[in-house]
């Protein structure tokens, strides 16, 4: 959430970032008539209540003096009137006032490439060479399925379309590769966390992905409980309603855990394949930082990320994204994107953004200085990565014409020295290559 005061204070400022972020400047002006509303209505039920104290004081005088109270009495009825209505006039403008403020995306850092979509990012960095096949490449669910190790119509008839079954070697290599992302950030002074797969109203408002993306999630009926649509909501309300101190500061935590997405609006788009799932597994990270290294902070989760990437040798680029197509809580996000042969482009395998402290003042994580005065603190979360497709990613890349695929070295130890899935090997029980 913003800070009402600087929008308060600069509101020029605030409907021109926001402008860049779909926001209209009539949505910034609602906002700062509820607050200048919700003020007054504050300070009006304020000397009412100083004036109720005051009667009652003269009540208390005039009984010890035996003295005719009834109409200090009737005031204070009237008083206590005028209260409980702009009480309830102050409850219904507190509400739509929070519920503006809940739905303002967070202000876009400077540096930010200022466009209504992913068009206007920017590109960074290419790292990795593009490969290049003397046979046509196969797609990585034609490869999956040829080697029996993705089922994705068996997974439609269990469960419906953007579902899959990883077979054998399949579901070995998926537990090699988040293995491997697990130990290289732990090596990179992240703490692995087994957190909750489901969260309560409260956490996904302090993420916010709630109120304003409910359609994007899976929810338990009749309970408050959320599936969650990433890590990054149980690790970072970790702290909820916390004050840290700040010698704790940074702290570093990395998870893998299911993610759950209805995929709303992406009708048409990837249905086929491991892009884009109802439920996939992703490594996530997570910092909570003081604010004047949260920056710096970015670049280093980014690198964490980049680190897996290379080691797996997969071709990639870096982008900063537009104002217009980072998430809501983002100021600042670095995207990777992974080459994929068969689609000769590429595609999104982790998102590392600094939400400065929008997500903190939602979910009140704050931290106390030397001199005891308390802060908010700076939260990032970055996926280390998006498991499934990075999976997709290896398929392409190291597929080969007789359609085996090649396993990264930095992978073969987790997957017990097998160097190759073949045909052959692909649900052998033990197998040794």
């Amino acid at each position: 959430m913003l800070d009402i005061k600087r929008i308060r204070n600069n509101p020029d400022e605030a409907k021109e970032k926001l402008a860049t972020r779909a926001i209209k400047p009539e949505q910034i002006d609602d906002v700062i008539a509820l607050d200048e509303q919700r003020r007054d209505l504050l300070k009006q039920t304020e000397q009412l209540k100083a004036k109720r104290n005051t009667v009652s004081d003269a009540i208390s005088v005039a009984k010890r003096n035996h003295e005719d109270a009834d109409k200090q009495i009737a005031e204070m009825r009237e008083v206590g009137a005028d209260i409980k209505a702009l009480d309830t006039k102050l409850a219904e403008v507190l509400d739509e006032f929070n519920d503006k403020m809940a739905r303002l995306p967070n202000f876009p850092h400077d540096t930010d490439p200022v466009g209504p979509d992913e068009n206007y990012s920017r590109e960074d960095r290419k790292v990795g060479a593009i490969p290049h096949f003397d046979f046509e490449p196969k797609a990585h669910w034609d490869i999956g399925e040829d080697l029996g190790i993705l089922d994705f119509k068996r997974a439609a008839k269990v469960s419906g379309a953007r579902f899959v079954y990883y077979m054998g070697m399949g579901a070995k290599l998926e537990r090699a590769v988040y293995n491997f992302m697990l130990d290289q950030h732990e090596e990179e002074g992240y703490e692995e966390v087994i957190p909750p797969y489901m969260v309560n109203s409260a956490s996904m408002y302090g993420t916010g992905q709630f109120p304003k993306f409910k359609e994007d999630v899976f929810q338990i009926q009749d309970q408050d409980l959320t599936l969650i649509p990433t890590a990054e909501v149980p690790l970072t309300n970790y702290y909820r309603d916390e004050v840290l101190d700040e010698a704790q500061l940074p702290v570093y935590v990395t998870a893998l855990s299911p993610s759950f997405r209805s995929e709303a609006g992406s009708a048409g788009r990837d249905t086929r394949g491991l892009i884009r799932m109802h439920q996939f597994n992703k490594v996530e990270m997570v910092k909570y930082v003081k604010p004047e290294e949260s920056y710096k902070e970015l670049e280093k989760m980014t690198g964490n990320a980049e680190n897996i990437l290379q080691k797996l040798g997969l071709p990639y680029h870096v982008i900063t994204l537009a104002t217009g197509d980072m998430s809501f809580t983002a100021a600042e996000t670095h995207d990777l994107e992974v080459w994929i042969p068969h689609q000769e482009t590429y595609r999104e395998i982790s998102s590392c953004s600094n939400c400065e402290d929008f997500q903190a003042r939602r979910a009140q994580i704050r931290y106390r200085d030397a001199d005891g005065k308390v802060h908010l603190v700076h939260t990032l979360n970055g996926s280390g990565l998006a498991v499934g497709r990075t999976v997709a990613a290896i398929l392409e890349n190291y597929q080969n014409e007789d359609g085996s695929v090649t396993i990264p070295g930095v992978l073969v130890p987790y997957m017990h020295g097998v160097t190759k899935i073949t045909k052959e090997n692909a649900h052998a029980k033990h197998v040794e290559d």
